[in-house]
């Protein structure tokens, strides 16, 4: 088998690390390859944040839903979506004095450029995950960094048009962690369509999840009065508090940068 698509099917989350630093070079390569991967018209509309203070690991711990394994992470990047760089170029470049030379009303970063510097962010991060795993470290993503955007937008000094989209943690594996069998995904016909979308019948769906309901539902009792494994998800994971207070965050950032957006046009 190809050796990357070896490393790709063996990987998986990783939470509990070795006591064992990761050494400043292969953090080095790590970034660089984060900062190799694709961008959109090579902006590079995203910026790479190394958490190494222990006390802000600690408060991440906290914000990021209650999870301990963040503070003993040896490596820790946050990958903040940045428009701010860019825009601050076009301010410095005078783009004021341009758009008052040309008749036009200079815009400031909305909603698609919002999701623009995110995808940016992403493939970055993914991209690292995989320079890590190819030198011997495992990593773990947390998603819960959307949350309580005010709390990290002070921790970390965030301007107006950053918004960190995504955190993962890095770390050298206690053991050897390769799984005998590989992580469970779904089948690739209920994901991969050709040329139009196609929405999925009450038999494809159990059809879909007939697995998962074997490997992880079978013989437990669902929690919040759920009856089958559809609202037990919904429970947990749509409805539960971290995912309401997710949307509440990033709703109140997209709000100020369609604040700042419409001060601009007004």
């Amino acid at each position: 088998m190809n050796p990357t698509i070896r490393l790709i099917n063996n990987r998986k989350s990783l939470r509990s690390y070795a006591h064992k630093a990761v050494e400043r070079d292969v953090k080095n390569q790590i970034i660089h390859a984060a900062m190799r991967a694709p961008t959109a018209g090579n902006m590079m509309l995203y910026s790479i944040l190394e958490v190494d203070s222990q006390h802000k690991k600690e408060r991440l711990v906290e914000s990021c839903d209650h999870q301990p394994f963040i503070a003993k992470a040896p490596f820790v990047l946050i990958f903040l979506a940045d428009y701010q760089r860019t825009f601050d170029h076009y301010l410095h470049s005078g783009v004021e004095e341009y758009c008052r030379r040309e008749g036009r009303t200079m815009r400031t970063p909305g909603e698609g450029d919002f999701l623009l510097a995110c995808n940016d962010a992403l493939i970055a991060a993914q991209t690292s995950v995989l320079a890590a795993e190819s030198l011997g470290l495992g990593s773990c993503y947390i998603g819960d960094i959307m949350e309580n955007w005010e709390t990290h937008r002070d921790m970390f000094s965030l301007p107006d048009y950053v918004f960190p989209v995504t955190m993962v943690c890095y770390g050298y594996p206690k053991t050897e962690y390769e799984k005998e069998k590989p992580v469970l995904r779904f089948a690739p016909g209920y994901i991969h369509f050709k040329d139009e979308y196609k929405r999925l019948s009450p038999r494809e769906f159990r059809d879909m999840y007939a697995p998962y309901e074997k490997e992880f539902y079978s013989g437990i009792t669902f929690k919040n009065n759920a009856e089958n494994p559809g609202q037990h998800n919904y429970a947990r994971k749509f409805d539960s508090d971290f995912s309401r207070e997710m949307t509440r965050s990033v709703r109140a950032a997209l709000t100020l940068w369609q604040s700042q957006e419409k001060g601009r046009d007004s």
